[in-house]
C-alpha cells in the first residue's frame, strides 16, 4: 500500500524472497502471525519488478501489483474470488472492466497451479453439514457484534503493544518479545505459529486435540471452564501476534484474524447453546462464520473475508450468515476506527493515497510542469516608471517584487496601479516597496508536497501562488494549470 502510495508501485527486488524467508523462520519458531501477507508482498514484488523490467508506467505497474497479490491470495487459499476483491478492498485498485480482466487471469492461474501442485485439498478440509435456518438470525447478529467488539480490542492492542515496544531498543525488543511470546505459547499451545492447526481441530470440535499439551487438558469435561478457556485463547492472540510483530518477527494478520474469528464463533456458540435459548446452534458453522467477521473487522474486507470462507468450505450454503455477521462486524468497528489495520499506520504519517484518489492525483503531479517561471521581477527599488516598462513588455497582470539576491519581498498588482499609470507626474516619485502586496496565504516553498501546495488555493481569491526556494523567487502555480495538471492525471491513469 505504501508502494502504491508514495512509490509508483516500486517494490524493492529483495522483497522477491526476503519476505517469505524471514516469515518461514518466524513462524516456524513459534511466531503468532500469519504467512499470507509475505506472500501477498511476494507475489506483489515480483509482478511490481517484472514491470520495471518493461519499464511500464505507474498505472500498468499499480496494476501488476494488485495482480500479484491477487495471485497470492488465490493460490494460497485455492480461492480466486476471494484473491480479486482482496486487491479491490485492501489494496483500493480501481474496479473496472480493464483491470477485472488481469486480476482473473492472475487469480485463476494461482488457484490452478496450487491444485497441480498441492492437490485438491482446502487449507480448512470442513463442508456445512448443518442448514441454514431463519430461525437462527439472532444468534449470527449475535456473533456479528461480539466479533466487532473482538475487533476493536484486537485494534487497541495492537496500538498499546507498538507503543510500549517502539520506546525499547531493539535487543530489548527481542529479548521481551521471545519471553513474553514464549510463555503464552507455553500455557496455550494453539497461539504457536500460524494456528491453522488449532483452527482446523476447532472445525471439527476435537477440543481434546487442541488441549492435549495445555494445563487444561484435565478440565474438558467441564464446559464452563472450556469457554473461558476459548475466551482466554481470543484474547491472549490478539497480544500474540502484535508482539511477534513489534519484537521482530515478519507475519501478517491474515491468518491471526481467521484464528481469533474462529475461536470466537465457537465461543459464541458454545455459550449460546450452554444457555439454551431454544435454537440450537451448529458450532462449526459459528466458527466459519466467526472467521470471516473478525477478518473483515479488523482487515475491513467483508467481500473478501465473505467469498474467501465460501470458496474455502466448497459451497455458498452459509451465504446468509456470513453476509449479516460480517457487515454487522463491519459496520461497528468502522463507525469506531476509520481505517483498517493495514491502512492505520499509513494514515497516521500521511502516506495513505490508495483510499483517496484525488489525493494520489495531486501527490503524482510534477512540480515543474505547472511551476511558470516567465515572470517580469520588479526590483523593490524600483519606481513607478519601471512598473510602465514591466507592463509594456510583459502579458501578466501581477509582478514579483524581490531585491538585489532575488529575495522575494512582495506582489505589486496591475489592479492597484492602474488608477496611476498614466500619470507621468508619479513615475518618479512613487515606489515599488509602497504599492506591492505581501501575504503568506498566498505562498508556498518548493519543498512542499503537491498537497501542501493545493491547500494555499482554498479561498475565492486565491487563484496563484507564489514558489519560493528558500526565500528566494523560483516561479507561480497557478489553479488553472494544477486544474489541467490533474484532468491529464485522471485521463492517463483511466481505465476506460
Amino acid at each position: 500500500m505504501y508502494a502504491i502510495s508514495r512509490k509508483k508501485g516500486r517494490i524493492a527486488p529483495h522483497n522477491c524472497w526476503s519476505s517469505m524467508l524471514t516469515s518461514s523462520i518466524t513462524v516456524a519458531f513459534g511466531g503468532s502471525v500469519g504467512l499470507e501477507a509475505p506472500i501477498v508482498y511476494t507475489g506483489s514484488a515480483i509482478a511490481s519488478n517484472v514491470s520495471r523490467f518493461f519499464r511500464l508506467n505507474a498505472h500498468l505497474t499499480t496494476l501488476l501489483v494488485g495482480c500479484g497479490a491477487a495471485g497470492a491470495i488465490a493460490g494460497a487459499f485455492k480461492a480466486p474470488i476471494a484473491g480479486i476483491l482482496f486487491a479491490f478492498e485492501v489494496l483500493m485498485l480501481d474496479l473496472s472492466m480493464v483491470s477485472i480482466l488481469p486480476l482473473l487471469i492472475s487469480a485463476i492461474s494461482a488457484a490452478m497451479i496450487s491444485y497441480f501442485f498441492l492437490g485438491t485439498d482446502m487449507q480448512f478440509s470442513f463442508s456445512v453439514n448443518a442448514p441454514f435456518e431463519l430461525a437462527k438470525i439472532p444468534a449470527f447478529i449475535i456473533l456479528g457484534v461480539v466479533s466487532a467488539l473482538i475487533s476493536l480490542y484486537y485494534f487497541k492492542v495492537s496500538k498499546l503493544v507498538n507503543k510500549v515496544f517502539k520506546s525499547l531498543r531493539m535487543w530489548w525488543r527481542i529479548i521481551l518479545g521471545g519471553v513474553l511470546l514464549g510463555g503464552m505459547v507455553f500455557i496455550f499451545p494453539p497461539l504457536f505459529g500460524e494456528g491453522y492447526v488449532g483452527l482446523n481441530r476447532l472445525l471439527n470440535n476435537d477440543m481434546q486435540s487442541l488441549l492435549q499439551d495445555s494445563f487444561f487438558y484435565d478440565w474438558i469435561g467441564n464446559p464452563y471452564l472450556v469457554i473461558v478457556i476459548t475466551l482466554a485463547i481470543v484474547l491472549i492472540k490478539c497480544f500474540a501476534t502484535n508482539i511477534t510483530c513489534a519484537s521482530g518477527g515478519v507475519g501478517g494478520v491474515f491468518a491471526p484474524s481467521l484464528f481469533i474469528g474462529g475461536f470466537v464463533g465457537f465461543f459464541v456458540a458454545r455459550t449460546l447453546n450452554i444457555i439454551g435459548l431454544g435454537v440450537n446452534v451448529a458450532e462449526s458453522n459459528f466458527v466459519l462464520v466467526g472467521m470471516a467477521s473478525v477478518m473483515a473487522g479488523i482487515m475491513y474486507a467483508p467481500l473478501t473475508s465473505i467469498f474467501l470462507i465460501a470458496e474455502i468450505t466448497g459451497g455458498y450454503a452459509l451465504l446468509v450468515p456470513l453476509m449479516i455477521s460480517s457487515t454487522i462486524c463491519y459496520l461497528v468497528v468502522r463507525s469506531f476506527n476509520r481505517y483498517s489495520i493495514y491502512a492505520q499506520p499509513l494514515a497516521n504519517k500521511g502516506d495513505l493515497m490508495t483510499h483517496n484518489k484525488d489525493k494520489t492525483a495531486i501527490h503524482f503531479m510534477d512540480k515543474t510542469k505547472i511551476l511558470e517561471t516567465n515572470f517580469y521581477k520588479l526590483d523593490e527599488n524600483a519606481k513607478l516608471r519601471d512598473v510602465v516598462k514591466a507592463v509594456e513588455n510583459s502579458s501578466r497582470n501581477f509582478f514579483p517584487v524581490v531585491d538585489n539576491e532575488n529575495n522575494f519581498k512582495g506582489v505589486l498588482v496591475l489592479d492597484d496601479v492602474r488608477n496611476v499609470l498614466f500619470h507621468p507626474e508619479y513615475y518618479d516619485t512613487l515606489e515599488v516597496k509602497k504599492l506591492m502586496r505581501y501575504s503568506e496565504y498566498f505562498i508556498a516553498d518548493i519543498n512542499d508536497t503537491m498537497e501542501q501546495i493545493v491547500k494555499k488555493f482554498k479561498g475565492v481569491d486565491r487563484y496563484t501562488i507564489i514558489i519560493l526556494d528558500k526565500g528566494k523567487f523560483v516561479g507561480c502555480m497557478s489553479r488553472a494549470n494544477v486544474f489541467r495538471a490533474y484532468q491529464n492525471y485522471i485521463h492517463n491513469n483511466s481505465d476506460e
